[in-house]
């Protein structure tokens, strides 16, 4: 079965293009906010722009046509309003012209499926870290519980307002990251609470550092100490559950210092350490294409009323639309 998959729900166009399991396409174009950050018109505006030839690019990269492609998946939240509907409206225009099915993801689910299946898990602890969320991930029969989260703002979107607050040029994860290198560490507040995470006191002290200290100094400090909260309450969440195998997944799973950080503690707790393929955790059309054709298979395809944005589409609330 071949499966088109759209993601649409912040800065990133991607299409990718699936046979089952066999990633074949990932065609991927991402939006720079640059200082002024993410304006949700203008994120739908570069999408517009670009649709077209995203798709033409995917389909050329898999060796195949929209006349043969069995099934349309997109991004159906969470994520930014303007964005996220043009990346629909798109897939409900394409299912309708060529007559294909199609059905709505949830991208944090496609997060971590597509990493369980590039590192060959079954049943892990899924630690999803993205700009928008920053959650501790159980599976319970078909679908997936919360056990911990950030209780005010996303560890991607912590490192991206602090980037701007310093005026880096491309105000990212990456780049703060780099700027961190070699860094000396400057204590900042460190807020867990059980299973949860608090990063926005964090973000307040790091802007505060960063003018009294050099600015390399506050972002290695932001980092390791966002870094080091997230550790702990995966620990804790791993004596909890007993899990065998930690996979981490998302945008903010690209960043090596937090891999080297969660490996170590999975060497030390003698369980398994994940992690995806950049390609697999930036945002992207492909795992879109493996959820949707995951999903299809348990549940076939969703009706074209029930296709609309959920800007916030918890992930604990797949129960609701697919039990």
């Amino acid at each position: 079965m071949i499966t088109l998959g759209i993601e649409c729900t912040a800065h990133t166009l991607s299409v990718g293009i699936s046979k089952n399991e066999r990633i074949l396409s990932n065609a991927i174009d991402t939006y720079s906010g640059g200082k002024e950050g993410l304006i949700p018109r203008k994120l739908a505006d570069h999408h517009a722009n670009i649709f077209a030839k995203i798709l033409q690019q995917s389909l050329e990269d898999a060796k195949t046509s929209m006349e043969k492609v069995d099934l349309i998946a997109f991004s159906q939240g969470p994520g930014i309003g303007a964005p996220l509907s043009l990346g629909i409206s798109g897939a409900k225009f394409l299912a309708s012209y060529y007559g294909k099915e199609i059905i709505g993801v949830n991208h944090p689910y496609a997060h971590a499926e597509i990493g369980k299946h590039c590192a060959k898990m079954k049943d892990p602890l899924v630690v999803y870290l993205s700009g928008g969320n920053s959650q501790l991930l159980v599976q319970e029969g078909e679908f997936y519980h919360v056990l911990g989260e950030t209780l005010d703002i996303g560890i991607g979107n912590l490192f991206d307002s602090f980037a701007r607050s310093i005026k880096l040029e491309k105000a990212n994860g990456a780049e703060l990251s780099k700027l961190a290198e070699g860094g000396k560490y400057t204590e900042l507040p460190y807020t867990v609470k059980g299973m949860n995470l608090v990063f926005s006191g964090l973000q307040t002290a790091a802007e505060k550092a960063a003018q009294k200290h050099n600015k390399k100094d506050a972002a290695y400090s932001l980092m390791e100490t966002a870094f080091a909260m997230t550790c702990e309450i995966t620990e804790r969440a791993l004596f909890l559950t007993q899990k065998k195998e930690i996979l981490v997944c998302g945008g903010v799973a690209q960043n090596r210092r937090l891999q080297e950080m969660l490996k170590a503690m999975c060497e030390e707790d003698n369980v398994r350490f994940g992690v995806a393929p950049d390609e697999y955790n930036r945002d992207n059309g492909a795992m879109i294409a493996y959820a949707g054709w995951l999903l299809y298979r348990k549940y076939g395809p969703m009706k074209i009323e029930n296709c609309i944005p959920v800007t916030s589409y918890r992930i604990d609330r797949m129960k609701e639309i697919f039990g």
